[in-house]
């Protein structure tokens, strides 16, 4: 009398690029305990998707539309609190990658290093371990004394970014252009940037907004 084989590990990958999701399949295509269940486009749908399959483990890319993959796994999470993450992104900002693991992620993988480690990743979170690669753990390590931008002061730097000068920055935030002003200075100290040219790009780079 033989053993049956143990039951697969059951995959729902939720990504909003097409291609990317037939790459991820195909590297898994050969793997005997892994099986792909579902599929979703944007965080809404991967919701359902994992109520309708419960899934052992969910791949979810950060940015997609509807919704976006930290608020995905908030809700998922909150209905089930043992569902298990990896998080695929092109974004290696460390406030990104605090953000996703306050969430409960329990992996975070650039979608450059997948052929090597995603195969890897996936038992190791089915098993209840979690993965961080160690340059990512280093940039989180590098800020994690850094004073925080405040919601406010976030919103300041996002209007910077999409090219709105001091008084265009206070219309749209219903504030004094001097509040702005004063919003501006703090966003360059905590950020330790030289001008508002810098602080948006340290901001873009380390996941704090996004274009």
């Amino acid at each position: 009398m033989t053993d049956n084989p143990p039951r697969p590990i059951r995959i729902l990958l939720a990504d909003d690029h097409p291609v990317l999701r037939e790459g991820i399949r195909a590297l898994a295509a050969d793997e005997r305990d892994m099986e792909f269940v579902a599929e979703a486009s944007n965080g809404r749908e991967a919701i359902e998707k994992f109520r309708e399959h419960r899934p052992d483990v969910v791949l979810i890319d950060l940015q997609m539309p509807d919704m976006n993959g930290i608020d995905a796994v908030i809700a998922i999470r909150n209905e089930f609190p043992d569902a298990r993450f990896i998080i695929l992104t092109t974004y290696a900002g460390d406030v990104q990658i605090s953000r996703a693991l306050k969430a409960g992620a329990r992996a975070y993988l650039l979608k450059s290093s997948l052929r090597k480690e995603l195969l890897e990743t996936i038992r190791a979170v089915h098993v209840g371990q979690k993965r961080i690669p160690a340059d990512i753990a280093t940039q989180v390590a590098n800020h994690i004394a850094d004073d925080s931008l405040t919601f406010r002061e976030i919103d300041v730097l996002r209007l910077i970014a999409a090219g709105n000068a001091n008084k265009l920055v206070a219309d749209k935030l219903s504030i004094t252009e001097e509040t702005v002003k004063g919003h501006v200075k703090n966003i360059l100290s905590k950020l330790g940037a030289n001008d508002r040219t810098h602080a948006v790009t340290i901001g873009l780079k380390r996941g704090i907004i996004e274009l």
